[in-house]
Formats: C-alpha cells, structure tokens, sequence
C-alpha cells in the first residue's frame, strides 16, 4: 500500500515473481470485473460508488486468495473498514513510503490516468499531495511493515521488503 504513484504495482509485481506466488492489482482487478475503467468508474458514478466498490473487490479477493501479493489503489486502506480488513485477511502489509517531491514528480506526469489529480494544476500540487498524504499516514502506518522508497529503484525495495518479511 502506499500513495499513488508510490510504485505499488511495479513493486508487487517484481515481488510477487520473487517469492513465487500470484500478484493482484486491486484498481485493475476492479475494471476487469466491471469491464470499465477506474476513471470511467469515476466520471459515471463518483467516488462514492466507487469506494464501496472497492470495499467488496478487496474482500472478494482476499477471501478467494490466500498467497498472493496485492497492490491496493492509494486510498484502499483510508476508506470504511478496509485497512482492518487487509489486517485481519493478510499476514503482511507493506507501506511503500516517498518523499512528497518523488511524490509530486512522478504524479505530475501521469495526471490524465489519476481522476483525484487530474484537474490540479502542477504548481498546486505539492500542497494537496502533502495534505492529502497527511490524511492518509494514519491508515499507512498500520501495515505491519513500513519500507522507506525515497531514492531506491525496485530491485532495491524489493530486498528491502524481503529482508523485512523473512
């Protein structure tokens, strides 16, 4: 877990394929199964719908699995009960930390696939990504294991999370 563009995907992919077992985006595991985009998902029916959404996938798949590595979407752990849900279903949770500045400049160029930035100027986004973040460490801080990314590539925080796992 982590915030967007915090490398989940790119992580737990790599990691996945080191320690043998499956991998699961949740955001692309949600647009298989609706057959629709995130951001179609958005536009058509809001965060709203899209939340409970993503509270029912996140169950689904941590009931149906039980070794596997997810990646979640940003703010999978912040809304309802889901933090506590991945808690209670998973043996580990990481949270894949970075300094705002990585932060801001890997959003800044990705900010048409990402619905919650997509409007937001790119001199504003320092500020809101630090308010946003700052809302969202209570529930990144509960994951078992906490991995410090700033500066790292991948192969580099993979280790990092096998050390801390094994």
């Amino acid at each position: 877990m982590g915030y967007m563009a915090s490398g989940k995907s790119t992580v737990g992919k790599l990691l996945a394929r080191q320690l043998g077992v499956d991998f699961i985006d949740l955001d692309e595991y949600i647009e298989a199964e609706e057959k629709k985009s995130i951001k179609t998902i958005f536009l058509e029916k809001g965060e709203i719908y899209f939340r409970k959404l993503e509270h029912q996938m996140l169950t689904k798949v941590l009931d149906e699995k039980s070794s596997l590595v997810l990646s979640t979407g940003g703010g999978t752990p912040c809304y309802g009960n889901n933090m506590q849900t991945i808690l209670e279903h998973a043996d580990h949770s990481v949270y894949l930390q970075l300094p705002i500045p990585e932060l801001v400049d890997r959003i800044s160029r990705e900010k048409e696939q990402r619905p919650l930035v997509r409007n937001i100027a790119d001199a504003d986004l320092p500020e809101f990504i630090g308010k946003h973040l700052f809302e969202r460490i209570p529930y990144y801080s509960l994951a078992t294991h906490v991995v410090d990314c700033g500066g790292k590539n991948v192969e580099a925080v993979v280790k990092e999370i096998e050390k801390q796992l094994f």
